[in-house]
Formats: C-alpha cells, structure tokens, sequence
C-alpha cells in the first residue's frame, strides 16, 4: 500500500486539465503511441464536440521513480465547468491528494478557488502546478505570487509544467509521489469499498467503480451494498486502465471496478459502501454530501407512450451523472412527464444532448417552475407543480410561493452587482459580513422561482465566475402571482405557459412573444402570437404568411382579374388557418430558458 498514490486535478475551466493527464499518462507508457489522441480520457463524443470535460475519468498509471520504486497511480481527470462540480467533489472525498492546476496566462480564476475550498475541507494534499509556461503571454511570477497567497505555500513548492509540450512533467510525477500521503488502511480488516461512480453496460448490467478503504475483494466473493441491503457475486474485479482489466483481487488503498450483473439503476446509489456478506463492516462510509439542483424543468416524452422508456433512459443516465435529480408529474396537455432538476443549464442543455444521443429520446422541456400551495376558497390546501394545476382565479383564495434562504460569497469589487442581481429578483437583504479584506458574504431571504430560471448563470457572469452560493429552503410565504399563458392562434400552448410574479407578467409576456416570433417558422397562413393573463391579451406578435405571387401571371388587361385571384387566394388562406396547425420547434422551448 505504501506504493500507492491517489490524486484528482482540479482547476478552472480551460486551464490544461486534461492535457496534463494526458502528458501523465504518455510519461508513465500507459498509453501507447497509437492509443494517443489530444484529450484522450474525455471519451464522450459530446465532450469532444464543445471541447469541455463533462464526467470525471478515473485511470490507473504505473511510475518508475528515480529513486528507482514502483508506483501505482490513481489519478481522476475532474471538470471545470460549475455545472459539473459535483462531479469534482466526489473524487475529491474519495481520495487523498489534488494537483491545483493554474493557467500561467489568467491567473487563479472562481473554480480554482472553490475547488482547492473543496479540496482543503477533506485535509487533501494539494501540489500546485503553473500550468502553459510555454505560453509567449505567460505570467509566471504574478501568479506565482497569487497561488503563494491563495495557498500560503513556498514559491519553491510550485512546480512549473506545460501540457502541450511535456515541459516540467516529470517533475509532477515526483512530487506526487514525494509529497501526496499513501493510503492508510487494513487490508485484513472487513471490506469497505466506496462508490465514487458508476455506468451502464447493456451486456454486463451496471458496472460500478470503488475506493476500498478497509479489507480486500476478490473475485467470486459475495458482496453486500450496505445502504440498499442489496446481495450479489462480484462476477469480475479490476483496475481502470483506458479499457478495464480484470484482476483476482484489489486490496486496501487502491482503486477499480466490480461487475456483478446488477440490472436495476436504483440498487446501485454512488456513495454507497460495498461490503463482504461473510465478514460485514459495522458502519458505512461517510458518503457524499447531496446534491442541490439550481435549474428545474419538466422533460415530457414526444410521444405519450415513450413514457416508461423516458424513466429508463434517466435511471441509466443518473447513474452516470448522479448530479441529476428527478419525479414523476403530468401536464394537461403534454400528458405524464418527469420535474428534472440540473446544476445549471449548460448541465440541462448537456441532459438533454445526452438522453438524444445515447438512448435516442427525444424530449420536450418545458418553462422551468417551482411548486406552489394554494388555498381555495372552499379553504383546500392543493400543491400545484405547473401553472395548468391552477384552479380557476375565482376559486383561488391565496396563493404561497416557496422561499429560501440564500448565501453568496464573492469578492468585494463585485458586490454591487450582486446586489443589484438579488434585490431585482425580489431578494430582501439579511446581512453582509466581510470574510477577509476582499471577501465578503451576503444573506438573502428570496423567492425560488426567481433562482430556477437563469438566477444561477447572471451572477456568475457579473462577478466573472467567482461568486459561489448556495441555498436552503425556509418555508411558503403569500406572493402575488399570475398565470401568463402563450396562445398561438388562440389556442394556448401548455409548455410554455407559466406562474410569475404579476409585476413582472407585462415584460415578460412581451419579451416572450418577440423571441417565439423569431424561432416559430413561417407557414401559409399569419400566426397570432399572445401572451394573456386570464382573458386579458398582453401583447401580442404576428408571423406573417409566407405569400406565393399568384398575380404574376397576369400581365397587362384589367385590374379585376389580379383582385379575383387574390379574392380566391384570401379564401383559400383563410380555410387554412381554420385546418392548419403550428408547431413549435424545440429550440423555441430552450430559448425562453436564456430570453436574455
């Protein structure tokens, strides 16, 4: 065990994690010439396409030292992007050192810092790492300076590397071994193995990769999943090279993966612990902390009976993305669906690529929306998840919208903005204390309907990413709120409608209709655009016909034959409205989500 390193990287979005691992991995020959490719542990095609890591990778390495020692490294290539950061903190509590990766060229950015907070919370080694010194624009001895400050490290401690050209990375790979801990653990005492992930196979069931903390597993062994009291055989045990190799055994410190043909999602929860059924651990290991999702949405199937495959398409995903949550609810018009909640909506917008592209659905997603209670005036008590559950407005005697409490920690230049941000969101200021000179913390007591929306992605924009919050919800408070509906040539289209705050109903409606004008193709006929409250009509927009010239072959003679071909033309048209129906393009849906 004392031959074992295990450690993530972690940095900013863009600042040269995966090129790094790369690097690693070319200098410890675990990948040969041929398996090469720029980026090679970001394996989803979607990841190659926008060119962002999306899901952790977890790979072994094995390191001849100079002190001529053999090393087993663990290393897991973590995302950047703060959609994903659930995915960095479960591989930051599953193992005990961190390369803090910083781009010579920007400086110490907003994920570097939540990150390595993460990261110091767990007492993990941290080896801070200048990464792009190659760079004609880098800035060694500036952020030098930063990372001293941020770390209170010696200059001399951070090491200086480029992933492109493989400067400095041998140095890496010593001071990983030098200074990150080896695992502490028992290899005879009862198993104790914690799941940090899991995917799945349609041949071989779920496939789930572990830690193990305490004891052996070996192959064959009957094992227990210790929070679903789940049985199974471990059918295969191994060590995650860039393909699975199977192994008789994997002891205390190290890391792999167990098939054991386990079918249904719900049985295997990451954070669980897995243990021997012969000789049991007497607690489980302390899991992840859960998750709290920042965006809700609906997700209807198109079709109605695509119902069932949609639950399974999202039990499979959310085992490889356990940042998704989700529950079951009905619309009116869209028929039985699920409320998904997301970190954010790049995550929503990666959910919904993914369910396309990997179980081939097709979804709808809808305005996203909290749940509300309403009092009636028969003095019922209903809980209404979307804005077609709303009784009539005559039957409503009360309605209450759910609050929450919100902390936002950012840096003091910014503060104004932020400001500005929550109180135009309804926010009510509870208090703002300064952490250090630069860091300062504001409480705010604010509706959840305003953060579901795109709260969450303007307050990192207006504070360039540094601003971190989180939430708790404190109970329901009255609110006054109005139904907003969108009709399309007066009939009203259910996903798309919404419950909002009725000051802001006008601006919204009107903002609505202008982007549905751009993204609704043109037909045949005009197609009415309104936004109304009730029976009342806010604003309204028209997409015009597209209109064939059915006077162009009339050259010449009198005027009454061109107006008897329109007259004939304007009938035609006008029984087409009556038969034609509009449909609105997905895009239509998702651009609501960003009206902004």
């Amino acid at each position: 065990m004392k031959n074992i390193r295990n450690f993530c990287i972690i940095a900013h979005i863009d600042h040269g994690k995966s090129t790094l691992a790369d690097r690693l991995l070319e200098k410890t020959n675990t990948l040969g010439q041929r398996e090469m490719q720029a980026q090679v542990l970001d394996d989803m095609e979607l990841e190659r396409e926008k060119g962002i890591t999306i899901k952790s990778h977890a790979i072994q390495m094995e390191y001849a030292s100079r002190d001529g020692q053999q090393y087993v490294l663990n290393l897991i290539d973590t995302p950047g992007h703060v959609d994903f950061s659930y995915e960095v903190s479960r591989a930051i509590a599953s193992y005990e050192g961190a390369l803090l990766v910083v781009d010579a060229t920007q400086g110490i950015q907003a994920q570097t810092i939540s990150n390595l907070y993460l990261a110091v919370e767990h007492d993990l080694t941290i080896v801070p790492v200048l990464n792009k010194i190659d760079m004609d624009s880098a800035m060694i001895d500036e952020v030098r300076d930063q990372v001293v400050d941020l770390l209170g490290c010696k200059p001399e401690e951070i090491l200086c590397a480029s992933g492109k050209t493989g400067l400095g990375v041998e140095e890496v790979l010593e001071a990983i071994v030098q200074r990150i801990p080896a695992p502490e653990g028992d290899e005879n005492a009862p198993l104790q193995a914690l799941i940090f992930d899991s995917v799945f196979n349609p041949f071989r069931g779920i496939i789930a990769y572990f830690r193990v903390f305490n004891g052996t597993i070996r192959k064959g062994e009957h094992v227990k999943f210790f929070n679903t009291g789940s049985e199974y055989d471990a059918d295969e045990v191994g060590v995650l090279k860039l393909k699975m190799q199977p192994r008789d055994e994997i002891r205390a410190g190290d890391v792999g993966y167990i098939c054991s043909g386990i079918k249904t999602a719900s049985e295997v929860k990451v954070g669980d612990t897995i243990t021997s059924v012969e000789n049991p651990c007497r607690e489980a290991i302390a899991g992840f902390e859960e998750v709290k999702p920042m965006v809700f949405a609906g997700v209807y199937p198109v079709e109605a009976d695509q119902y069932e495959d949609l639950r399974a398409s999202l039990d499979k995903l959310r085992l490889n993305d356990a940042s998704l949550t989700f529950e079951p609810e009905s619309s009116l018009a869209l028929g039985f669906g699920f409320r998904c909640g997301f970190l954010g909506l790049l995550h929503m917008e990666i959910i919904q690529e993914r369910l396309y592209r990997e179980f081939d659905m097709d979804v709808i997603t809808t305005v996203p929306n909290v749940s509300y209670r309403i009092t009636t005036t028969q003095d019922e008590v209903l809980e209404v998840h979307n804005p077609s559950g709303l009784p009539e407005i005559t039957k409503v005697a009360s309605i209450e919208e759910p609050y929450i409490l919100a902390q936002i920690i950012t840096k003091a230049d910014f503060l104004g903005n932020v400001l500005k941000l929550c109180i135009d969101k309804r926010g009510l200021l509870k208090n703002q204390t300064f952490i250090t000179q630069d860091r300062v913390e504001v409480n705010f007591e604010m509706p959840l309907s305003e953060i579901v929306f795109d709260f969450y992605d303007k307050l990192k924009s207006i504070s360039k990413g540094y601003a971190s919050f989180d939430y708790h919800r404190i109970g329901y408070r009255p609110s006054k709120l109005a139904k907003l509906d969108i009709l399309l040539n007066g009939e009203p289209v259910d996903a798309l409608s919404s419950l909002i705050y009725a000051d802001h109903a006008y601006d919204f409606g009107r903002r609505m209709c202008e982007k549905l004008k751009e993204l609704i193709p043109r037909q045949q006929f005009d197609i009415a655009i309104q936004a109304a409250i009730g029976a009342k009509i806010i604003a309204r927009e028209t997409v015009k016909a597209v209109r064939k010239d059915v006077t162009a072959k009339c050259y010449g003679g009198d005027i009454s034959r061109k107006r008897k071909l329109l007259e004939k033309q304007k009938k035609g048209k006008k029984r087409m409205r009556q038969i034609g129906n509009v449909e609105v393009p997905q895009s239509a849906f998702l651009a609501v989500l960003k009206m902004d």
